[in-house]
């Protein structure tokens, strides 16, 4: 065994440890994690109440009462979807909800034209469609002693799709500066996300992007020391718990695995 295939058997190894200590807490915090940007707008719906309706009708000049119906929506939605996650209820439904939700914002704040916000949205999405396969492997899990028809094929689809759709919140984080600490976290996040992507070390490299991207946020979108009458505040706020999402995405990538699409499902063939 060569020292670098060494190493990373051991690096493995280590996160093999923490992921078993962690098993049976893991899938709540991944959980809470990712309802965290979900939870924060339903809040912010119900303080910001005025706000947010003058914003709607003011945008689209669609009147009071249509901005009112937006605002409860979202406030409903959101808080309900959480909760329905959280409590493993009717969780496909939820999770349709939240999506509902995650595309009628995409159109209400026009964020289809800002490319940065549209990625981190398709992020949460992914995200969303993890919920769903976790929820799928619950539910295969209450039959254990009843015989399989084979694979379960959407849940490994939406495993799929969940990592593909994860990895675009890294693009969003890609800056093109001449640093050396930038180029380094640069190389080292796209080369971890490709990883990921391809479903190879997954458990390995999502545990260490749920890392660099929880020091990211914590470094970069640290609202709390912004001051409340700042619209800066407002922003920072908005990243950091659309950012802890996802990294509840990559803890449910840790918790469930890749999935049966994926190069470390293959290899066991091999």
């Amino acid at each position: 065994m060569s020292i670098p295939n060494e190493y990373i058997a051991k690096t493995e190894d280590v996160a093999e440890q923490v992921i078993k200590r962690g098993k049976n807490v893991l899938p709540t915090v991944a959980r809470l994690c990712l309802i965290a940007t979900f939870f924060e707008d339903g809040l912010r719906m119900y303080f910001q109440w005025n706000e947010q309706r003058e914003y709607m009708d003011m945008s689209w000049g669609c009147g009071k009462f249509l901005a009112t119906v937006f605002v409860l929506v979202n406030l409903l939605g959101q808080l309900g979807g959480c909760g329905m996650v959280m409590a493993r209820f009717k969780v496909d439904i939820a999770v349709g909800l939240l999506f509902f939700i995650v595309v009628l914002q995409t159109v209400a704040y026009s964020i289809l034209w800002d490319f940065q916000f549209l990625l981190r949205n398709f992020a949460l999405i992914g995200a969303l469609l993890l919920v769903l396969a976790e929820a799928r492997i619950e539910g295969r899990s209450l039959f254990a002693g009843v015989p399989s028809m084979g694979e379960n094929k959407p849940k490994n689809f939406m495993q799929l799709a969940g990592r593909i759709l994860l990895a675009f919140m890294f693009i969003t984080l890609i800056r093109f500066e001449l640093s050396v600490w930038q180029v380094i976290q640069d190389i080292i996040g796209s080369i971890l996300m490709v990883l990921v992507v391809l479903g190879y070390k997954t458990k390995l490299s999502a545990l260490i992007l749920v890392a660099l991207l929880t020091i990211l946020n914590l470094y970069h979108n640290a609202w709390w020391t912004i001051p409340s009458y700042k619209p800066l505040r407002d922003f920072l706020k908005y990243d950091f718990f659309q950012t802890l999402s996802v990294i509840g995405g990559l803890l449910m990538i840790v918790s469930l695995g890749p999935g049966g699409v994926s190069m470390d499902e293959h290899k066991k063939k091999w």
